[in-house]
């Protein structure tokens, strides 16, 4: 990594693995704060291409001064996720942010008919984002009038899984590994899965691993990033 502060300003791209329960904005402020901090920098852009929820960690791709203009371009690759579903219970946020809502029967979910679920949520499909999101509907976000208790319209998107596999299976718990377009809810796909198998579902574990071409195997904790840029 340069230790320049010019080589910060004329863009870099900082591979971020994002701990569990920090917000995307916090990993990026720390960066930000490490850069001027210990490299001098009174002002520089910093930006994420992707927003991962605090409940999930993994790769965050952080771009610094000019590479800020490249941001969208990052957003739009594909990304790979690995995680587990919860099945039997859903939630209403589809994750662990909230209390079990409903429980269903499980007695009747194989291995067999979780394997043979899998192949209709391959290619193009219609999702509904989670009302626990940050989606804007009418000024707000979608959390903001979930949080108050308010009932809103939420319409399907189109979105694309071009990988989906299960990797292990313990009921109630499912192993998965998924690649994607950008949009997708990771934790929609838990909850039309869980309906999938007649059933419920929820997420309870989410990791990013991939965006693109970039792994979070070559990836480095926020407080790493500060220890490397320290003089």
């Amino acid at each position: 990594m340069p230790t320049t502060p010019e080589d910060f300003q004329e863009g870099k791209i900082v591979l971020i693995d994002k701990p569990l329960t920090w917000s995307s904005f916090q990993a990026v402020n720390k960066v930000k704060w490490s850069l001027k901090k210990h490299m001098g920098l009174k002002k520089i852009k910093v930006g994420h291409a992707g927003t991962l929820d605090p409940l999930a960690t993994g790769l965050l791709i952080v771009c610094t001064g000019k590479f800020t203009k490249r941001i969208t371009e990052l957003q739009g690759m594909e990304k790979e996720y690995t995680g587990t579903f919860y099945v039997g219970a859903t939630t209403p946020s589809y994750d662990l942010e909230t209390e079990v809502n409903a429980t269903f029967l499980t007695d009747h979910i194989t291995a067999e008919l979780i394997h043979d679920t899998v192949p209709q949520f391959l290619g193009e499909i219609d999702q509904k984002p989670p009302v626990f999101s940050a989606i804007k509907k009418d000024g707000k976000r979608l959390y903001e009038h979930a949080r108050k208790g308010e009932e809103v319209e939420i319409a399907f998107r189109k979105t694309t899984i071009h990988e989906f596999e299960i990797t292990r299976i313990a009921l109630p718990e499912i192993d998965f590994r998924v690649v994607c377009s950008k949009g997708t809810y990771i934790r929609s796909l838990a909850y039309d899965f869980g309906i999938a198998l007649q059933s419920g579902a929820h997420l309870t574990a989410l990791r990013r691993t991939k965006i693109g071409e970039f792994n979070v195997d070559n990836a480095i904790t926020p407080d790493a990033f500060e220890d490397e840029v320290t003089p």
